[in-house]
C-alpha cells in the first residue's frame, strides 16, 4: 500500500506531472514564441547561450615535446604557463621564419 500524501505538501496550483502531462508538453521556446512572438524568444534564447562564446581563431590541442628545462621554467612562473608558451612562440615568429630552419 503506498504512503498517503502530506496535506501540506500537496499543491494544487502545480499538480504532479503524469505520463499523460508529458505526453503532451511543449518545448519552451514554442510556448514562449507564442506568448511573446518569434522574434523577442529568438533574442532571448541567442542572449542566454551556456559556455564560452566563439573566437575567430580557437586554439588547437596539440602534443609537443619540450626540453625538461623549458618545460620547468614556464611550468615556474604558474598558471597560465602554456599561454605564454603561446606568446613566447607568436613573439619568435615575428622574427624568425620557420621554413629556413
Amino acid at each position: 500500500m503506498g504512503k498517503k500524501p502530506d496535506p501540506e505538501m500537496i499543491d494544487d496550483e502545480n499538480p504532479e506531472w503524469t505520463e499523460e502531462t508529458f505526453a503532451t508538453a511543449r518545448p519552451a521556446r514554442e510556448v514562449l514564441s507564442e506568448l511573446f512572438g518569434p522574434e523577442r524568444t529568438e533574442a532571448f534564447f541567442a542572449a542566454n547561450k551556456r559556455g564560452r562564446p566563439p573566437v575567430e581563431t580557437p586554439k588547437q590541442p596539440i602534443h609537443i615535446r619540450l626540453s625538461g628545462e623549458v618545460l620547468s621554467r614556464f611550468r615556474a612562473t604558474g598558471p597560465g604557463w602554456q599561454t605564454r608558451i603561446d606568446k613566447a612562440l607568436q613573439a619568435w615568429l615575428q622574427e624568425h621564419d620557420p621554413a629556413r630552419l
